[in-house]
């Protein structure tokens, strides 16, 4: 597992290309990120371990007063970036609970590196709440689909809170964790998809797809060592409210993975599954995306 410490923010930069975003150093100048009359703020963060993370930020549309200092942090899908319009549908309905921070993981889009498939991810979305919280969100619930999903559950596990006191909490902890269409372990093989997409990580004619087709730069090495698996992370997360949301016609997990999930919370977790639902953000309708807005709105803190 990465046991770096928790990704923290530096300064922001002149958006990059993809391809040059991870050559940004410290000594980029800095500049201010300017925000738009709907209070829109883009900005680049640097990671625990160097990589650059496009992140964007932008204030609820109709949170109440009560709400104003909640965010909701969005993690994509594998091949998903803020760019992408079901990343952008899902924060629209977001932003009716609470602010939304939405961000590209490390190969994905403007962000610099390349993906490590849910592994080193966990940096990211740590840099990503930290800059949330210094924006001034007291309370943030991180919402991951799929890959993000698996990286949401392994994030609260390595910043969960510990104990009445909250002894070992960072400035990266999260207060909600809801993980949506997530594998419960690795190297999952059954499904059709599944298979398709361990050849695209796994064989450099697949890599070279996932960069040049699907706009992802995957990296070529191995994972060594494996880090803790979804399943694994779940028993640390408590006493953080989590959520666990899958469709039964999900195409890549099946339903005994959402079950594993929950049966490893001790009860601690809820578990939704969605009649019909098939796979992440594709899958999640306005309705569904409204209940985990109030949802984490209602939980988180």
């Amino acid at each position: 597992m990465s046991q770096g410490p928790a990704g923290h923010v530096t300064r922001s930069f002149i958006r990059p290309e993809p391809e040059t975003a991870e050559r940004c150093t410290e000594s980029s100048p800095e500049r201010t990120p300017e925000r738009s009359p709907r209070g829109v703020a883009r900005r680049f963060l640097r990671t625990a371990d160097g990589v650059t993370i496009d992140a964007e930020h932008r204030p609820g549309t109709n949170a109440s007063d009560t709400s104003g200092d909640l965010v909701i942090v969005v993690a994509h899908g594998f091949t998903g970036d803020l760019e992408r319009p079901h990343v952008r549908r899902a924060a629209t309905v977001f932003a009716r609970y609470a602010a939304v921070i939405t961000f590209s993981f490390r190969g994905h889009g403007a962000s610099g590196g390349h993906s490590t498939v849910g592994d080193r991810e966990v940096l990211d979305l740590a840099a990503v709440v930290e800059w949330a919280r210094e924006l001034g969100h007291t309370r943030v619930a991180t919402v991951g689909f799929s890959m993000g999903g698996s990286v949401v559950l392994r994030h609260a596990a390595l910043h969960a809170k510990s104990g009445e006191e909250h002894e070992g909490r960072t400035g990266a902890h999260t207060d909600a964790v809801v993980s949506v269409s997530a594998p419960a372990r690795w190297y999952y093989r059954g499904t059709a998809p599944m298979r398709r997409l361990h050849w695209l990580v796994t064989r450099p004619a697949g890599r070279a797809v996932g960069r040049y087709g699907l706009r992802t730069r995957i990296h070529h090495r191995e994972w060594d060592p494996v880090p803790s698996s979804p399943v694994e992370s779940v028993p640390l997360i408590a006493p953080t409210p989590l959520l666990i949301v899958h469709g039964d016609r999900d195409g890549y997990f099946p339903v005994d993975h959402p079950r594993m999930l929950a049966a490893a919370s001790g009860d601690h977790a809820e578990l939704w599954l969605e009649r019909g639902m098939g796979h992440a953000e594709n899958a999640a309708d306005d309705e569904l995306l409204a209940r985990i807005g109030e949802w984490a709105a209602a939980h988180a803190g």
